[in-house]
């Protein structure tokens, strides 16, 4: 049971993580001005929106597979983690530095600082699971 709630909770993020990054990909302008706290940091830039539409593809596509195939999970996973985790400790610099006040990592909590907390999450249980992958 367990395991299940870990697959479905992996396909559910990489899921979002995928169509976040087609998103950006497809049409990035109307990301950029849709996603609320986007535009306050900086003007609009269509190469650095599909940059990231490109991470963010390829670590919604590492979640799912890592939700597909148990075995395999921490391979699939550290590198999302990796990128979530650095991307929300970036956003709180940010706010460290004074780029943006203690507000914004209220606004972005679920999109950027729950997803690496869950990343974490899902990778530890990987690891703890099949501990010689």
């Amino acid at each position: 049971m367990k395991d299940r709630i870990v697959a479905i909770t992996a396909g559910l993020l990489g899921f979002a993580m995928l169509t976040n990054g087609t998103w950006q990909l497809a049409a990035p302008d109307g990301w950029f001005w849709a996603i609320p706290g986007v535009p306050d940091r900086g003007p609009f830039n269509p190469h650095f929106v599909r940059d990231l539409g490109i991470i963010y593809s390829m670590t919604g596509i590492g979640l799912i597979l890592g939700a597909l195939r148990p075995r395999q999970r921490f391979t699939y996973w550290w590198a999302p983690a990796f990128w979530l985790v650095g991307h929300a400790l970036f956003h709180i610099a940010e706010v460290l530095v004074g780029i943006c006040g203690p507000t914004s990592l209220l606004q972005d909590f679920a999109g950027v600082t729950l997803p690496a907390i869950i990343s974490v999450a899902l990778l530890v249980y990987a690891r703890r699971e099949h501990p010689y992958e």
